[in-house]
């Protein structure tokens, strides 16, 4: 955690009063492109966090076109940006700030989903952590801070570009190359395959077919480690699942999502905003047994049988079919009840 004053090469973000914020990077003679003017960056170098900078009026020239001016000749907000003494507070960012405004290759984990991994996974300190798939790392960097300098990272990624993009944002956000993370590429496999056996204390799996890895993760996870898996569509957790269930190993996996809502507290205007961030992804967690202990299961499990239609099936075989996807039908005396209390709203009606 960096403190004191502001120092080139560290990532600041911009604030103004209407809340928008612009992440940039320190740099001696740099300035910040804002709709409001240039912030020097000179001005904030060596100042500490909290403090206001404005903005210096640009040159016009600057933000038209110079080979076809006339293409913003009526684009007066061209001109606009130009104009100084707009204020921002200045802040070194949070790490989800970090997160969402860092460079990407991959898509990235949104925050609320980050945040359920490190708390279900039961990630802290000192722990061994494998994790697959580092996309633009914003996984590794929240994995990171989690299990601190007394613990081991190890990420897997298959495309030696993402591991770059990954690595690149690492550094700059500590200011160095973490030295307990250690980055390889390569499929997940192969990679693992050469991990020692039951090493590691969590493991977190970002990827489209991570039912296929459940055999190494086990070799390498210690017993009674956690297992996070982030999946985005139904189908993908649905395999998981089952997977999980069949192997014997890993114990009765949990899934959920979560949404997130913001709200609006302005006077009396007290409202949740109008737009949020829905369905994201999906975490499925499990723990792994130890060598020798079949996991236990629950007695009653949903039909796999998802092909056969239902019209085609003998009454007793319809009847089966409903009590294995759990479904209730109405007994007679529910639908007596029902067809009693609708026949007297009908006899109001008519009265």
């Amino acid at each position: 955690m960096r403190r004191g004053p502001l120092q080139a090469g560290e990532k600041v973000q911009f604030t103004d009063r209407r809340n928008k914020k612009i992440t940039d990077q320190l740099v001696p003679g740099g300035s910040t492109q804002t709709e409001h003017g240039l912030i020097l960056h000179d001005d904030v170098i060596g100042s500490t966090e909290g403090v206001v900078v404005t903005t210096v009026t640009a040159k016009c020239e600057a933000q038209i076109n110079q080979l076809h001016p006339e293409r913003d000749a009526s684009k007066p907000w061209k001109a606009a940006r130009a104009i100084g003494g707009w204020q921002y507070a200045v802040m070194r960012p949070r790490l989800a700030d970090y997160v969402l405004s860092m460079p990407r290759g991959a898509q990235i984990m949104y925050p609320k989903d980050i945040a359920q991994v490190i708390q279900l996974g039961d990630i802290r300190t000192g722990h061994r952590v494998l994790e697959s798939g580092a996309g633009s790392g914003a996984m590794s960097l929240n994995l990171l801070d989690a299990v601190g300098e007394g613990g081991r990272l190890t990420t897997i990624e298959m495309r030696p570009d993402f591991a770059r993009v990954a690595e690149a944002n690492a550094t700059v956000y500590y200011g160095r190359r973490p030295e307990w993370w250690d980055l390889r590429t390569g499929d997940f496999d192969s990679v693992a395959a050469e991990l020692p056996e039951h090493h590691y204390d969590r493991i977190m799996l970002d990827m489209l077919d991570p039912w296929n890895r459940l055999e190494q993760a086990y070799r390498v996870i210690a017993p009674g480690g956690v297992l996070v898996a982030y999946i985005t569509t139904t189908t993908q957790m649905s395999r998981m699942v089952e997977a999980l269930r069949e192997s014997g190993v890993w114990t009765e996996p949990a899934v959920q999502e979560t949404l997130e809502r913001s709200w609006k507290a302005q006077g009396l205007a007290v409202r949740p905003d109008h737009q949020m961030i829905g369905h994201t992804g999906f975490l499925v967690v499990s723990r792994a047994m130890a060598e020798g202990f079949t996991a236990l299961k629950k007695r009653e499990r949903a039909t796999k049988d998802t092909v056969t239609d239902v019209d085609e099936l003998t009454a007793e075989e319809r009847e089966a079919q409903l009590e294995d996807l759990e479904l209730r039908d109405i007994s007679d005396r529910k639908l007596r009840k029902v067809l009693r209390d609708l026949d007297r709203m009908v006899d109001a009606l008519e009265s």
